[in-house]
């Protein structure tokens, strides 16, 4: 699904016009990406929660030449779904 198609939903089942639902979903997202820069979790009770997981230093290799690297250490966001998110998968 693309965020036009996700947008569109939105507004179907809230209401609101395109413009409007277009505006909330991009409010949302940013609030989210906001959140997780300043080091905050963000939880959705049932959902799930958003949050920052820590990548320790590693070495890799460069599958062309064979050599290896160091990756540095690195922060990256997490999704850890919910119990409600969990069973309207699995009945699908």
């Amino acid at each position: 699904m693309t965020k036009q198609e996700f947008v569109d939903l939105v507004a179907q089942k809230s209401g609101l016009t395109k413009r409007d639902a277009g505006d909330a979903v991009d409010a949302v997202l940013s609030v989210v990406a906001d959140s997780l820069k300043a080091g905050k979790d963000v939880t959705f009770t049932g959902f799930g929660k958003f949050s920052v997981a820590h990548r320790a230093a590693r070495t890799g290799v460069n599958p062309r030449t064979g050599e290896r690297l160091a990756i540095a250490a690195s922060k990256v966001p997490k999704f850890t779904p919910g119990s409600s998110l969990k069973q309207a998968v699995r009945e699908g």
